[in-house]
């Protein structure tokens, strides 16, 4: 848990591969975004830095649990609702936009 954060410091170089950190950074966060966004089509590719984000995050707050005497921030339901509410409106409100119908047909119950 005390070795995540230094891994996830972005550092800019003019050098192509900086080090064995920065080339185990890059590689890990390649290798999780083609993981993440193999089931989506091409125009869902513009979610990936934000997905990224939001689960590394996670993953370093979640780690931060693991040490003794410290607390999990997200246990706290303030927290939780504070992440998921906004990429929950964002995905209706975009879905609303692409595909009216669709969208409205799911507010439907199924068979009408």
């Amino acid at each position: 848990a005390m070795l995540m954060p230094p891994l996830l410091i972005l550092t800019a170089s003019n050098r192509l591969v900086q080090n064995r950190l920065s080339t185990l950074q890059a590689w890990m966060s390649k290798t999780f975004t083609k993981q993440l966004m193999l089931p989506i089509n091409f125009k869902g590719h513009k979610w990936a830095s934000i997905l990224l984000a939001l689960t590394l995050m996670l993953l370093s707050l979640n780690l931060l649990g693991l040490l003794p005497y410290t607390f999990t921030p997200t246990t706290q339901l303030s927290m939780n609702m504070a992440l998921a509410v906004p990429m929950w409106l964002s995905t209706v409100l975009i879905g609303m936009r692409n595909q009216p119908t669709i969208s409205l047909g799911h507010l439907l119950p199924e068979g009408t």
